[in-house]
C-alpha cells in the first residue's frame, strides 16, 4: 500500500511505555530485598504505578494509549485493534500502527504526520526515528527512483544461526519451487 500509494512510513518509539501509568485495581507486593523494615517483615507494600514486569501494565498502557488516539478522532479499525486512522476532508489520510512500544504512522502529508507526532510527544515520552529503517527485527529500505520498499531479515536469521550454533554452517542455494515439477495423483 505504501509503496503503490507512494507513502511516508515514520516511526516512533515509546521511551517508558508501561511505567507510570496508574493502577485501576489495588495490587500488593512483598517488601522488595533490601529494603525490609526490621520488626515489619510481615508487611506488605501497596503499588500506587504500574511496574515493567507487571501482567496488567500492557492493558493499562493500550487503554491510556487508546483513549488518547479516541479523543484526537482516530478510529480504531474492526480488524485489528492496534491500527488506527484518521481521514481528512482534503481526502488525506494517516495510519497509525502500535505494535507495544513501536509504531508507525504511514501517510502522504508529512505536515498531517508532524501534528501528530508533536501531539504523541506531548501526552507520552516519545523518541522520533524518523523515515522506519528497522522494526521488529526486520530492515527496512526504500529506493529513491522506484520508491518500492526492500525488506531484510538478514540480521535476524544471523542472530538465529548463532544461538544454534551454525553461524558458520556453509551457504548452498535452495531450488526455485517456480522451476519444480508437480503431479496431481488421486490417492483413493
Amino acid at each position: 500500500m505504501a509503496t503503490s500509494m507512494n507513502l511516508e512510513i515514520e516511526q516512533l518509539d515509546v521511551k517508558t511505555t508501561f511505567l507510570h501509568d496508574d493502577l485501576d485495581e489495588e495490587i500488593y507486593m512483598e517488601q522488595p530485598e533490601g529494603f525490609t523494615i526490621k520488626g515489619k517483615e510481615h508487611l506488605v507494600c501497596q503499588l500506587k504505578k504500574n511496574l515493567y514486569d507487571l501482567n496488567e501494565a500492557p492493558r493499562q498502557w493500550y487503554k491510556k494509549f487508546d483513549s488518547f488516539m479516541v479523543e484526537h478522532r482516530y478510529d480504531r479499525t474492526t480488524s485489528d485493534h492496534c491500527v488506527f486512522v484518521k481521514k481528512f476532508f482534503d481526502r488525506e489520510f494517516i495510519i497509525l500502527l502500535l505494535y507495544v512500544d513501536d509504531m508507525l504512522i504511514v501517510g502522504r502529508d508529512t505536515g498531517k504526520i508532524d501534528k501528530l507526532k508533536k501531539k504523541l510527544s506531548k501526552s507520552f515520552e516519545m523518541k522520533d526515528l524518523g523515515t522506519t529503517s528497522r522494526i521488529l527485527g526486520v530492515k527496512i529500505s526504500r529506493g529513491k527512483m522506484n520508491g518500492k520498499f526492500w525488506l531484510s531479515q538478514k540480521s535476524y536469521i544471523e542472530k538465529l544461526l548463532d544461538k544454534f550454533n551454525m553461524g558458520k554452517a556453509k551457504e548452498f542455494s535452495t531450488w526455485e519451487l517456480s522451476k519444480a515439477k508437480f503431479q496431481t495423483k488421486s490417492f483413493k
